[in-house]
């Protein structure tokens, strides 16, 4: 691949996972229940809402998980992806390009979570105002991943729950998600 393609490639690539971003914090902002008083809440809902509104009259939440923003970022991953292949003009197969859309989505949400915690790890070995709304917001986010190891891995002043579960975050890409990137890409490709 050219250059060029490889620089248009990443900016393709950039656009739809800033969009991409922007509705799984959405996702896991309503399911965890976040403060929507929070300045970033309302910045979410607001760029947001227009587009998932009309679909959301369709296709309702489940329980506390936003079905819309989840169908619309899966359409946005499998749009990427048929650009990506256009640009090296591969006409891939129906089939494998949604595995490997979906593979791609659930890869990334297991990425997005795992930045998400290092961050909000990171953040809190710091003398950080607590009230910070981005603190508030990843913390909410993160807190139910949390949940199940708070107060059991502590050794020290140090709790390794963070760690324990990014390192299942880690496991869950290379067991889980690449497999399926692999498949995806197979039949994708014909192969």
């Amino acid at each position: 691949m050219s250059y060029l393609l490889n620089a248009l490639s990443m900016l393709i690539e950039l656009a739809f996972e800033a969009v991409v971003t922007l509705l799984l914090l959405r996702v896991a902002a309503e399911a965890c229940r976040a403060d929507f008083n929070n300045p970033l809440s309302q910045f979410v809902y607001r760029y947001t809402n227009p587009v998932l509104a009309p679909i959301r009259r369709v296709l309702p939440n489940w329980r506390r998980i936003n079905l819309a923003a989840l169908l619309l970022a899966w359409l946005l991953m499998l749009l990427k992806r048929l650009l990506l292949f256009a640009l090296i003009g591969v006409m891939p197969r129906p089939v494998g390009l949604i595995v490997l859309a979906l593979a791609e989505l659930l890869d990334f949400v297991l990425l997005f979570y795992l930045v998400l915690i290092f961050g909000w790890s990171l953040l809190s070995m710091f003398a950080v105002d607590r009230r910070q709304p981005l603190l508030r917001l990843v913390g909410s986010i993160v807190a139910p991943l949390l949940r199940p190891l708070n107060g059991k891995l502590i050794a020290g002043n140090i709790d390794f729950a963070p760690m324990a579960v990014m390192i299942v975050l880690l496991l869950a890409r290379l067991l889980v998600a690449a497999p399926l990137l692999d498949l995806g890409t197979r039949l994708a490709l014909g192969g």
